[in-house]
């Protein structure tokens, strides 16, 4: 299993399928077996590059703040230890925020970029509503607890509830540990790129779920505002798991994107 060793950190990374590099950034807490049904569509057309962030899955956990450009670094040292020297970006919500701190800090690095349900931080951000923000504190909950209580803030009401479990196995399988969390939460916290991401170059792609409770849908449009040319999607039915509650639009809209940004590339 191939590891790369960052700023105090073993991060765990692997690769599947060939074509252009593509690097997949998950959000708070997910380790890279979420991408379970985005990735195998993706990697048909493109070299799928994925990895735990610090302090999930299979990375180390190391003790105080992970800061969101901290996480970016173990994404650039993921990139170099595959040998990439660029890839498209798609980081989804704590993802999306990595992938918007590595376009600013290694621009020359990103072929495009794809933005998912997540926001710029900041004092524009639109929050969650309290009850929300209380789940993700976590404060005296079971893991068990914790995940039933958030399940209707992130799925929307209309996905089947065997598709949940599925993810929710998962989930519970790689269930962080109280450290892992709190680094990766207290990160996104401290975090802002509203006030810089004007100068993000790579073609992006914005995409969010319209019944997002985690991350309001409402973000979006304020990201898209920032990004020079950025295009921005709205699904239907779908929440902050996107690529759970509308697979298949999700998969359709991102290779859609990919497939221009690749046609561009030989034109030009």
């Amino acid at each position: 299993m191939p590891f790369v060793e960052n700023q105090g950190a073993k991060i765990y990374w692997d690769e599947q399928g060939s074509g252009e590099p593509l690097l997949l950034i998950n959000g708070l807490s997910y380790p890279s077996y979420m991408w379970h049904r985005a990735r195998p569509p993706l990697t048909q057309s493109f070299r799928t590059i994925a990895f735990d962030n610090r302090g999930v899955g299979q990375s180390d956990v190391p003790p105080g703040i992970y800061s969101i450009a901290l996480m970016a670094s173990d994404a650039a040292a993921v990139l170099a230890a595959a040998g990439v020297t660029r890839a498209h970006v798609f980081g989804v919500s704590m993802g999306g925020m990595i992938a918007q701190e590595f376009a600013l800090q290694y621009p020359r690095r990103v072929r495009s970029l794809i933005l998912g349900c997540t926001n710029a931080g900041g004092p524009h951000v639109v929050r969650a509503a309290p009850e929300v923000l209380q789940i993700l504190t976590r404060q005296g909950m079971t893991p068990e607890e914790s995940k039933e209580a958030m399940i209707p803030f992130i799925y929307d009401a209309a996905t089947p509830r065997e598709r949940i479990d599925e993810d929710m196995a998962i989930r519970m399988k790689w269930y962080p540990t109280p450290q892992g969390y709190l680094g990766q939460l207290q990160g996104i916290l401290q975090w802002e790129a509203y006030s810089r991401i004007a100068q993000i170059t790579a073609p992006t792609l914005i995409i969010h779920g319209e019944t997002d409770q985690l991350i309001p849908v409402a973000n979006a449009p304020l990201i898209a505002a920032r990004i020079p040319g950025a295009k921005l999607e709205v699904i239907p039915r779908a929440s902050h798991i996107f690529e759970t509650d509308q697979s298949g639009v999700a998969i359709r809209l991102i290779t859609e994107f990919l497939a221009a940004q690749q046609a561009r590339a030989h034109h030009c």
